[in-house]
């Protein structure tokens, strides 16, 4: 074993990902940079996932295991953070697929570019059987953009994409405390000690399903991103009460998920998953107009 640390280290948390684990891990292990530690903290899982990760750990070198009681996704990033001993942290969730080529393009933008604290990449939202939705359609590429669109409550990084030089998470402290949208705070921070970017090929295969984070913190969005934005224009001597309002989505039905993922599906020449997605949203309301308007348009595959 090299005594030398590695380039990168992935942080990956983990809690009852059994369905996706396998290709996550796979996505990772495989990837063409090879010299990069993997932090798996198992998150009080019981679903099976804790025998996965212990077999995944046994056979490469590469994989540092944590297992313990559920402590929530805030304090699981930041053991997995005080882990790190390489130059570079990757985020990788457990029920995303990374590109093969991801670390090492990703390396070697961060080594060109000393400035940047942080770099994410173009996602595809993949739906729970990894069959292709649609590329994220407002990703932004250039640290202007990127700021102003955190300023504006908007989404202009996918977290389990982004790579951050390690000094630049220390230097902010990591993660803080927020119940939902700690990846919003952490970019802002990340833009005051840094710059930001996105590459614009497709590095990450996004996977939305009913069960990810992102569908369940929708509810609480509001007051949550109000008091994130009021703290950074508190840090950027700006006025607190300047900041906009992003209201929550509530809650979003499963219909309405299914009605979308077959729209964003059959605008990016993805037939198939429209089709599926489409049947699926028609068989949930089949005497509903819009039912039948999304299943004709699929059926068409226009």
């Amino acid at each position: 074993m090299s005594l030398m640390p590695p380039q990168v280290s992935v942080v990956m948390p983990v809690y009852n990902a059994r369905a996706y684990l396998g290709d996550a891990l796979d996505s990772v292990l495989q990837q063409t940079l090879g010299d990069f530690e993997l932090i798996l903290i198992d998150d009080g899982s019981t679903d099976g996932s804790t025998e996965i990760l212990q077999e995944a750990a046994r056979k490469d070198g590469r994989i540092r295991l944590v297992s313990r009681p559920n402590k929530g996704i805030i304090e699981t990033l930041n053991e997995g953070l005080a882990l790190v001993q390489g130059r570079y942290v990757a985020r990788m969730d457990a029920d995303d697929v990374a590109v093969a080529d991801r670390f090492a393009r990703q390396v070697e933008w961060m080594d060109g570019h000393p400035a940047c604290s942080a770099v994410g990449s173009q996602v595809l939202f993949i739906d729970a059987d990894g069959e292709p939705i649609a590329p994220k359609s407002d990703t932004k590429y250039t640290h202007a953009e990127i700021d102003a669109a955190l300023l504006a409550g908007q989404w202009p990084m996918v977290h389990p994409s982004v790579m951050m030089r390690a000094e630049s998470l220390r230097r902010i402290g990591g993660y803080r405390e927020y119940r939902t949208w700690e990846d919003h705070d952490l970019f802002l921070r990340l833009a005051e000690v840094g710059e930001l970017a996105n590459l614009p090929a497709v590095l990450l295969r996004y996977r939305l399903h009913l069960g990810s984070i992102v569908h369940q913190r929708e509810a609480d969005k509001s007051p949550v991103m109000t008091a994130i934005l009021q703290a950074a224009a508190q840090r950027r001597g700006g006025d607190v009460n300047d900041v906009p309002h992003v209201p929550g989505r509530g809650c979003v039905t499963r219909l309405t998920h299914q009605r979308n993922w077959a729209w964003w599906a059959l605008a990016a020449g993805n037939t198939r998953t429209a089709r599926k997605h489409a049947w699926g949203a028609w068989r949930k309301a089949p005497l509903a107009m819009d039912s039948w308007r999304l299943l004709a348009c699929a059926l068409r595959g226009h």
